[in-house]
């Protein structure tokens, strides 16, 4: 196995396989331009045949912002025990020469991609920040909450100023239900970023959760709605109950409403929750839009 590259022609300067000789210039050395994971398996383990691929997949995606060396525990004893491996497959991750993460054992397709994330957001490199910060919304977006917030954190740690990734890692603390580390993180935001687009859309959505909160059962506030069209606080809480369960247009149609009714309720309550509402979507969402335009023309009618 010695100096052999099985991985494809365009992995080739990304993964191969190293000896005791060979550690210091091919991981100590070659992580301080980038990061290095390391592989340690042995031919007769099972699972470390489902997790090499996949690691060497999620490193040949990754498109040189991180390298990875496989070393044979059985041919390389030394500095399997120099690094205490007590069990394979261990992978390690070294940057600027020191180890900065590691796992055992096989893990998820998922958590492999969570990993490699983490270590090129260390690169500081904008390119790698923002794929980092692009794969962290994917994963958000499709409810893996725990570790959209690991690789947000990630990029705050080499950019505390990167508004997207404080905005993103309030959200997925939203996500969670951890509001009161949403809260903290969004108050402590630097000042330089405090009032960016992403802060304050992260802001939006922690006002909406902490109303989630103390949202009536909509089929009551349904039924009052039906008794008394002109209750405007049964309306508005009907508003927060719909976006609570996640029917967002719904929400923004019942605001509407209220506007359309009396717009100077409580003080312009409709018209500040609306903006609340479309300041939590992203610019480009349809609902914050068509709902924007509708507001308008209700203001301007």
């Amino acid at each position: 196995m010695l100096g052999n590259f099985d991985a494809a022609p365009a992995a080739a300067g990304l993964i191969k396989d190293t000896t005791e000789a060979s550690f210091m210039a091919d991981v100590v050395d070659a992580s301080q331009e980038v990061p290095v994971i390391v592989d340690f398996w042995a031919p007769w383990c099972g699972p470390c045949k489902t997790l090499g691929p996949q690691l060497e997949a999620a490193v040949t995606a990754a498109k040189g912002k991180v390298k990875m060396v496989k070393i044979n525990v059985d041919e390389n004893q030394q500095i399997a025990a120099q690094l205490r491996i007590q069990s394979i497959p261990t992978v390690y991750a070294f940057f600027q020469g020191r180890p900065v993460d590691a796992f055992q054992g096989a893990v998820a397709p998922s958590e492999l991609k969570t990993f490699v994330d983490k270590l090129v957001a260390l690169t500081g490199e904008d390119e790698g920040l923002e794929a980092a910060l692009d794969e962290a919304e994917t994963m958000l977006g499709a409810g893996e909450a725990a570790d959209a917030a690991e690789v947000f954190a990630a990029v705050l740690g080499e950019e505390p100023e990167n508004a997207r990734a404080l905005g993103g890692l309030a959200r997925a603390h939203i996500a969670a239900g951890t509001l009161d580390q949403a809260e903290a993180l969004i108050n402590n935001a630097p000042a330089a970023i405090a009032t960016a687009k992403e802060v304050e859309a992260a802001r939006a959505q922690l006002a909406l959760a902490r109303q989630a909160e103390t949202a009536g059962p909509v089929d009551e506030l349904r039924a009052a709605l039906a008794a008394d069209p002109a209750n405007h606080q049964a309306r508005f809480d009907l508003a927060g109950a719909l976006h609570a369960n996640g029917d967002v247009a719904g929400a923004i149609d019942e605001l509407l409403e209220l506007f359309r009714r009396d717009r100077e309720w409580n003080e312009g309550a409709a018209k500040a929750q609306l903006f609340i509402v479309f300041d939590a979507l992203k610019p480009n969402d349809p609902l914050a839009q068509k709902g924007r335009r509708r507001l308008s023309s209700m203001i301007f009618a």
